[in-house]
């Protein structure tokens, strides 16, 4: 058993546990992943790594409650245990590798969204360790949902950027990473972009454009993460690879989000099923139901989403221009604004409706 020692809150829906974990500690990298289970019976749930600390054995986690597992998990408290915590897994980031008189030289930029914000923490933490300090943008939907904003500020350049405006820069982060690099003279070798795939994959189209080389980190379905399922397979560039065993980092110019994020679809029925099983102790409000649902939905394709229109509150479709001005065909960012008033038994409808 891997106890908790410290479990907190950073926004809404979104964790942070510190657990005891010495063999794993003394072992992991940045980029590294974890995979979780609650009992015997529960879901293998992978995370990345945000932070360890080798001489007390811990390796801290952050997650956001999207299905059932991650419910039940936010419930735990300091002093609850994880039936098990395997890792690391994972190959770490590649610039730990790297010759460090060669890594100083480069600039990097590193562009976190939302959850994907606690794995940049221990990659520009090890960097600031080894004398290099690293640009961050830290993209959230508004200021109550930023996190980890002091840890990363005392280890990096922090530019805090919400979609809304209500805190630091506006507008997304890619507009934060333009601004700096075509309005305030910034220069890039290494971008790294971790987040939800639709973020990740806009980031991809920008460097391209600017001639950055980009690295993202591939969140896909995963079940045991030994590379023996196949189920989190990427295709990249003519290649076909495992984000469990070959990432979860990838060259973000030769990633093909679109087949990545039709494929993470298939699970929607099956996580809206697991929600609805959920044991009575952990009944949730058709408020958290939407917002789980919301969550999932993010990296839907246009397509889906037009049928789901009229079921589902409220959306809109924000079109994104590429740096050129034209629009990017198809390729529309999505926003969503859920009815939080919907009953739980009409979200679970339409992903029944979906299937």
């Amino acid at each position: 058993m891997y106890k908790v020692l410290k479990a907190e809150t950073l926004a809404a829906k979104i964790h942070l546990m510190v657990v005891h974990a010495p063999r794993v500690a003394s072992h992991c990298l940045p980029g590294q992943f974890i995979i979780v289970k609650l009992d015997e019976k529960g879901e293998r749930i992978p995370l990345t790594i945000c932070d360890y600390d080798r001489e007390a054995g811990t390796v801290t986690i952050v997650f956001q409650e999207i299905g059932a597992s991650t419910i039940k998990m936010s419930a735990l408290k300091a002093g609850d245990s994880f039936r098990d915590f395997v890792g690391p897994l994972g190959c770490p980031s590649e610039f730990v590798h790297e010759d460090i008189e060669e890594l100083k030289k480069k600039k990097m930029v590193f562009v976190a969204g939302g959850v994907g914000t606690a794995p940049v923490y221990p990659q520009v933490k090890w960097l600031h360790e080894h004398g290099i300090t690293a640009d961050v943008i830290l993209g959230s939907k508004t200021k109550d949902m930023v996190i980890l904003e002091k840890e990363l500020g005392a280890v990096s350049n922090l530019y805090v950027t919400t979609d809304d405006g209500s805190y630091g820069r506006s507008g997304m982060v890619t507009k934060t990473l333009e601004d700096l690099v075509t309005n305030e003279g910034k220069h890039y070798d290494v971008c790294v972009a971790i987040g939800p795939m639709i973020m990740m994959k806009f980031v991809c189209l920008l460097t391209k454009k600017l001639g950055i080389h980009t690295i993202v980190s591939m969140n896909p379905i995963m079940v045991d993460g030994t590379g023996m399922c196949g189920a989190c397979r990427l295709q990249v560039g003519d290649e076909i690879k495992f984000a469990c065993v070959d990432g979860p980092e990838f060259d973000g110019h030769l990633v093909d989000f679109d087949q990545a994020m039709k494929r993470q679809q298939q699970y929607l029925m099956a996580a809206a099923q697991k929600i609805e099983n959920l044991d009575e102790d952990f009944t949730i409000s058709p408020e958290q139901l939407a917002q789980i649902a919301k969550y999932i939905l993010s990296d839907c394709s246009i397509d889906t989403l037009s049928r789901m229109s009229e079921q589902f509150g409220t959306y809109k479709l924000q079109e994104l221009q590429d740096i050129q001005g034209e629009a990017v065909q198809g390729e529309e960012y999505i926003e969503y604004y859920v009815d939080e008033d919907a009953l739980a038994e009409q979200v679970l409808e339409l992903f029944y409706e979906e299937k």
